[in-house]
């Protein structure tokens, strides 16, 4: 008579969770009433789900309420119950049924951690926390009670007693490295959430890692949260040890190729990126992200090059000799066609693809791009904004200022965060190019005033001052400014020189025309243009000519050419 009837479970039962730790508790009543409280619930919870399959959701309900009071020892149908309770946001009737099942002598700790989730979502503060705290008793070391106190502690702004909690759980012995991995997920949202207790949290997190690495987990969804652990920790590094581990037995699984594609991009390893996304394309050659990123990848890699000094070495495709630059401007701009053919709503690869033409000096082709977005998508900052630079490449300044001031009304009213010192310098760019020298100014200053290290913004004010023989001491300051930042770049170089010039110091304007001369990866027109110029005032006629005819080879220019040729021993042009 002291024993439960061993429970045959129905069908509609087959999904439910297994049973709870604790047996069913010793009854002193017959087998047979026993049995039919097991048949009750059962039938009642076996009618809820058949109203949930006819969407009839309240009815449902009642089926499942009755299914857990019928038989509250039976925990997978009052757990059951209670989840779809809390579910429906019935909070009244999860702690009808979870404090019935709790009343019963041997009630286990998923019960009350249960009963205390349900009085936290009823606002029962005090409640929840002792009904947690019978959990953490009853069962020290499952981690659902210890995430549910410290939610409350943290949703009361009680940081200490958070952080305390975690601080206990970690202190118990434990041996399962699951276990551990789940406490580090929870100091980690602790950081998350307490900003000023950040990295106190972040390294008791990382002592859980690694004391449960040491345990060596083998189980794959262990694994991945101990990557993902120390992706958060910024710990690339390691993450890169246990994905590659994971993929080296789980080969199939392509996320883990995925994510360590952007552990190797996050630490600027894009070979090694490229060389993931580029198997995955194998693999799946039909998805659109994929060949999104791996087109982000070449893209980033050829901006990241871009002005600053590369190999010499080139190669030949077919019949055409290519840069390395060059090379990964087209391949992003081959993975961007290919994502837009398998997706066309796949919106961030139109944009993309008009910056990967525009790096390879294509404007139509880039224009092109944004013609189709702009039939396909709402009209938005990025679009305009993008508009706005391929205009100002086809030279089409005041069609340039027209997007860019479309894109910065749009910003303003949605996403200001959008206007950045980046926007304004293009603005600006596009106002001096257009000849309003005063908007101009007035758009370079005010993307210095929001980054006062922007290097571009200096120089581009201070050349623009420079070239017209304005505010001249001030030009050459901002200058001298961005050469600290940036000390080899050619067209800074170039700036200062032009200033000495314009100073009528033609002799420490060469020094600095010949250095940028030597850190200019290509010929550039206006550099030796400017050499010729100084070159002229210093009544050195021959090399005059000789800089002069460089420009020449690099852009035809009448007034170039008319400098050479009234170019005499006498000739000295005026700064």
């Amino acid at each position: 008579m002291g024993c439960s009837t061993p429970r045959r479970s129905p069908d509609a039962l087959k999904a439910l969770p297994a049973r709870a730790e604790k047996s069913r508790p010793k009854a002193k009543v017959s087998a047979d009433v026993v049995t039919e409280l097991n048949i009750r619930a059962h039938a009642h919870f076996a009618a809820g789900l058949a109203y949930d399959l006819n969407e009839k959701p309240e009815l449902a309900l009642q089926e499942y309420a009755q299914a857990a009071l019928s038989d509250p020892s039976y925990e997978p149908v009052v757990l059951e119950s209670a989840r779809r309770f809390l579910r429906a946001k019935h909070t009244d009737k999860a702690i009808q049924v979870l404090s019935k099942a709790a009343a019963l002598p041997d009630a286990s700790g998923t019960i009350y951690a249960w009963l205390g989730l349900a009085y936290a979502q009823a606002g029962k503060n005090d409640a929840a926390i002792a009904a947690n705290r019978t959990a953490i008793k009853k069962m020290p070391l499952s981690l659902s009670a210890y995430q549910n106190l410290a939610q409350i502690y943290l949703q009361n702004s009680k940081t200490n007693e958070a952080l305390q909690l975690l601080d206990d759980a970690a202190h118990q012995t434990i041996e399962d490295p699951g276990i551990l991995i789940d406490l580090s997920e929870l100091y980690f949202r602790f950081a998350r959430a307490q900003p000023s207790k950040s990295e106190e949290a972040k390294q008791r997190g990382k002592a859980m890692l690694e004391r449960a690495e040491k345990l060596k987990p083998t189980n794959p969804i262990q694994l991945q949260k101990l990557g993902e652990g120390y992706i958060f920790l910024g710990d690339l590094s390691k993450a890169e040890e246990v994905y590659s581990r994971l993929l080296k037995n789980y080969p199939e699984i392509s996320a883990l190729r995925a994510k360590l594609a952007e552990i190797y991009s996050r630490n600027g390893e894009k070979d090694k990126a490229a060389e993931q996304l580029e198997a995955l394309a194998r693999e799946d050659p039909t998805n659109p992200q994929t060949h999104f990123y791996l087109g982000t990848l070449a893209l980033e890699t050829a901006e990241a090059n871009t002005n600053r000094r590369l190999p010499k070495g080139r190669v030949i495709e077919g019949s055409k000799e290519v840069s390395e630059l060059e090379r990964q401007y087209e391949k992003a701009i081959d993975s961007f066609k290919r994502a837009i053919l398998l997706n066309p709503d796949l919106e961030p690869a139109y944009y993309e693809l008009t910056a990967a033409e525009l790096g390879l000096q294509k404007p139509r082709e880039a224009w092109n791009w944004l013609e189709k977005a702009r039939t396909r998508f709402k009209l938005n900052f990025v679009l305009e904004f993008y508009s706005g630079l391929v205009q100002a490449a086809l030279k089409e300044y005041a069609q340039a200022i027209k997007y860019f001031v479309s894109a910065e009304l749009l910003a303003k009213t949605s996403e200001p965060a959008r206007l950045n010192h980046v926007f304004y310098y293009q603005l600006g760019a596009a106002y001096e190019r257009y000849g309003d020298y005063e908007q101009a100014e007035q758009y370079l200053r005010k993307s210095l005033e929001l980054s006062p290290t922007f290097a571009e913004a200096m120089n581009y004010l201070g050349y623009m001052w420079v070239d017209r023989g304005l505010k001249l001491d001030e030009a050459k300051q901002l200058i001298e400014k961005a050469l600290e930042i940036e000390p080899e770049n050619a067209a800074f170089l170039d700036s200062l020189g032009w200033a000495f010039y314009k100073l009528n110091k033609p002799q420490e304007a060469l020094s600095w025309l010949l250095k940028a001369v030597e850190h200019s990866e290509e010929a550039d027109a206006t550099l030796y243009d400017h050499l010729g110029d100084i070159y002229a005032a210093l009544n050195q006629v021959d090399r005059a000519r000789e800089a002069w005819r460089k420009s020449l080879s690099v852009e035809p220019n009448d007034k170039i050419k008319e400098k050479i040729e009234s170019a005499s021993s006498s000739t000295r042009p005026t700064p």
